[in-house]
Order: structure tokens, then C-alpha cells, then sequence
């Protein structure tokens, strides 16, 4: 499968504006706890941030390799 860069864009400005989406919904439902959840990320140990984000991005693509390969 060939993709040009203007099929790219709109992909990754769809996958953008879904995530801003996805990553608003808790503090528009529930702001105390998302209050609560940005103060315990705070705390948090770089370390402990960077596999979070590693698990995250990682799960991530799976879940995005499994979506389109059905």
C-alpha cells in the first residue's frame, strides 16, 4: 500500500484530533479527579513517567496494528 504524504496528514490529524478528544473527556466529566490524578503524576519519578509512556505508546501501536490488519 502505497501513502503520500497528504494521506498521511489527514491520518495523523484524524489520530490528533481523536486523541485531544479521548484525552479531554475525564476532566470535562470529572475535574476533581483529573485534579487528582495531574498531583499523583507530579509526584511521579521520571523513570516511573517514561515506562509509563513506553507501556502506553506501545499498547498503542498494537492496538492500532490490530485495528487495521482486522
Amino acid at each position: 500500500m502505497v501513502i503520500g504524504w497528504t494521506e498521511l496528514a489527514r491520518y495523523l490529524g484524524g489520530a490528533f484530533a481523536l486523541y485531544l478528544v479521548i484525552e479531554g473527556t475525564l476532566p470535562f466529566i470529572n475535574p476533581a479527579a483529573a485534579q487528582r490524578l495531574m498531583a499523583r503524576l507530579s509526584k511521579a519519578e521520571p523513570a516511573q513517567l517514561r515506562w509509563g509512556g513506553l507501556i502506553s505508546m506501545v499498547l498503542g501501536l498494537a492496538l492500532l496494528w490490530m485495528v487495521r490488519n482486522g
